[in-house]
């Protein structure tokens, strides 16, 4: 399983009614917590003073986080940056660490 780090930021459509706005938020949030269940969103965090998010996020490959983030309610109106994350050798156990 590849680890990623997720950056999304959300943005309301001007001309979308408060209502439809609600919904998308009620159903994005249940993906949301399905996929943090799902150990899909390993961490998550909220960027203060926005309405946004960054998280690592766990996938197969690439094309697997995409169809997760595409696959989200909210996904038209996001602006995502993913970067693929790649182990560092801090995280392995001090016996196996070479140099």
């Amino acid at each position: 399983m590849a680890e990623f780090l997720v950056r999304i930021a959300l943005t309301r459509p001007p001309a979308m009614a408060d209502e439809s706005w609600q919904a998308v938020l009620v159903e994005e949030a249940q993906v949301a917590a399905s996929y943090r269940d799902d150990g899909v969103i390993h961490r998550i965090w909220r960027v203060p003073g926005a309405t946004a998010n960054l998280g690592i996020w766990r996938a197969a490959d690439a094309t697997e986080l995409h169809a997760r983030i595409s696959g989200l309610p909210a996904f038209p109106h996001m602006r995502v940056q993913v970067e693929a994350l790649a182990l560092h050798y801090l995280e392995q156990p001090a016996a196996s660490r070479s140099t």
